[in-house]
């Protein structure tokens, strides 16, 4: 199907938004479990949404951070799969990120640290451009060719020419 011929399709693009929050949240809760789950008697939702947790000056709130940012790799790698196009990894980083921001307040109130907003628009950056690069390199990868195939209809191309007679 051509690009351009492609059907609006809203479930698909619901499927495809609840997929990459879960993936993201699973990745984000994987992190935090080896390297905030071992310092913290208790890991709970508060690491994953609450504001104040994401902070420079104790060595849990780096933990939390260096957990964040790793998810956004990992949400440039599902993009990959789960997005056809390179066009359109902005709109679904940017709904991932908003719907975060949405949780985050609801959870904790609006985040008031500005820690929170460079370390969420660093993963924002990192998850769009990132999935952006991978995407246009998947794009312009080799379409792979059987060669067994071509190859054998070429020697038997050759053969019929070399048994003819050169001036019939």
């Amino acid at each position: 199907m051509f690009y351009g011929a492609v059907v609006w399709d809203p479930w698909l693009i619901v499927a495809q938004i609840v997929c990459l929050q879960c993936l993201y949240y699973l990745t984000l809760g994987f992190f935090l479990s080896f390297l905030v789950g071992t310092r913290v008697s208790r890991l709970t939702l508060i690491y994953f949404f609450d504001f104040a947790t994401i902070n420079t000056s104790t060595v849990t709130g780096c933990c939390v951070i260096a957990s964040l940012l790793p998810s956004s790799f990992a949400g440039a790698g599902y993009m990959l799969y789960l997005i056809e196009r390179a066009k359109k990894r902005l709109d679904f980083s940017a709904t991932l990120y908003i719907i975060h921001l949405f949780i985050c307040v609801i959870y904790g109130g609006w985040p008031s640290s500005i820690t929170w907003w460079v370390v969420n628009g660093t993963g924002f950056a990192v998850m769009t451009l990132l999935g952006e690069y991978l995407s246009m390199r998947r794009k312009f990868m080799e379409i792979p060719i059987s060669r067994y195939r071509s190859s054998k209809k070429f020697l038997h191309m050759l053969n019929k020419l070399l048994k003819k007679e050169p001036y019939q």
